[in-house]
């Protein structure tokens, strides 16, 4: 298409300000991506985003942004447990999806978003896009080489511990600072498997390629939370670690914790004869890959690394998601796929929920999605 992408900002809580509203309302993306509304049901809340970012719309219904024919496109920046619900509504009313993790919880909901996607010859990317980084690439390059000898075993993951609660977002007493965090302590969708441990498994996954089986165990620790003095009843599994099978004898341990972490966020450790890679390092030293440098020295990191990361957005937060909204944008417009596919996406969301079932019914559970791996760099 010509001109710049209507963009539906759906969600106006932690990431749908962060991600989506302070990086899609500066001037240098304008002509490739504009605001075009905003929704969220809280009331008043999607009336002062609109406000607060110069967006021509605000509506607390779904639908009435759906119905808008100035949206092109929707960010989904809601509670993962809507998100299916969500997308298909938005590919039948004709609008490109991104999907903030995770695009749904369920493998079979992640066919049929897909199928619909296919259908109505509409674009979709889902976060996150953990294969644009360079690091990544590299990591991926080298086992393709063989640089570790023969891969033995990995592990990547991540531990809530209470960073939800502490967001700034969430300390104020106005719409756009009072935002609950409670929905990511409940199922549907909620807990560190879903929300943090994704970006490890898209890692992991992008490096090695497709899983073949999984088992595990999986509970509630942390039985209730508090917040704002009030305590909250938490149901969704906040202590989950997994096994996987990539074939061949190679293995993968992987976690979601309520606390401790022994591998980088997002990351992956990967182990082989020959050599093991933790992190940015190889073999205990720094692993060098494009622009090593550049996210040493960025308060975003590796972030800074992105392709549409630069200007005023290197300072801002979430730039990584702000990255894949934008290989949306580029997508829709230049017609350039994105390596955030949404079948990479549903592979890791297959893992995840035959790892929760593994767990329920003690026993291993095959996996039948599959994806193709961006080549190394």
């Amino acid at each position: 298409m010509s001109g710049a992408v209507g963009m539906g900002v759906v969600g106006a809580g932690s990431i749908g300000i962060r991600a989506a509203l302070d990086h899609l309302s500066l001037d240098d993306v304008q002509d490739r991506v504009r605001l075009a509304a905003v929704c969220d049901p809280a009331p008043g809340r999607a009336a002062a985003a609109a406000e607060k970012y110069g967006v021509p719309a605000a509506y607390e219904s779904y639908d009435e942004l759906l119905a808008d024919p100035n949206v092109d496109a929707v960010t989904l920046c809601s509670p993962i447990g809507i998100h299916f619900e969500q997308g298909l509504a938005a590919l039948r009313a004709g609008k490109h999806v991104h999907f903030n993790k995770t695009m749904t919880i369920t493998t079979a909901g992640a066919d049929t978003l897909i199928e619909e996607a296919a259908l109505r010859g509409l674009r979709m990317v889902a976060s996150p896009g953990q294969m644009l980084r360079p690091l990544n690439r590299r990591v991926r390059r080298l086992v393709q080489e063989g640089a570790l000898g023969r891969l033995a075993w990995a592990s990547t993951g991540a531990a809530f511990g209470q960073y939800h609660e502490n967001e700034g977002v969430r300390q104020g007493d106005g719409p756009l600072t009072n935002i609950s965090p409670v929905w990511y302590w409940r199922q549907p969708g909620g807990g560190p498997m879903y929300d943090m441990t994704v970006y490890g498994l898209h890692s992991l996954t992008g490096v090695l390629g497709p899983a073949r089986a999984v088992t595990g165990f999986s509970g509630v620790a942390v039985t209730e939370r508090e917040f704002r003095s009030v305590t909250h009843t938490c149901d969704a599994h906040d202590n989950t670690v997994l096994l996987l099978d990539f074939g061949d004898n190679l293995f993968a341990f992987v976690y979601g914790t309520v606390a401790g972490t022994v591998t980088h966020f997002g990351l992956t450790s990967i182990f082989g004869t020959s050599g093991q890679i933790e992190g940015d390092e190889l073999n205990g030293r720094p692993l060098e890959y494009p622009g090593r440098e550049e996210a040493a020295a960025s308060p975003i990191g590796d972030n800074a690394l992105l392709p549409h990361v630069v200007g005023p957005h290197a300072t801002l937060g979430e730039a990584h998601v702000y990255e894949d909204i934008m290989q949306l944008v580029d997508w829709i417009r230049d017609g350039i796929p994105s390596p955030a596919t949404a079948e990479h996406a549903r592979h890791v969301i297959e893992i995840i929920e035959a790892g929760y079932r593994a767990a329920e019914t003690a026993s291993a559970q095959e996996l039948r999605t599959t994806f193709e791996p961006v080549d190394g760099e």
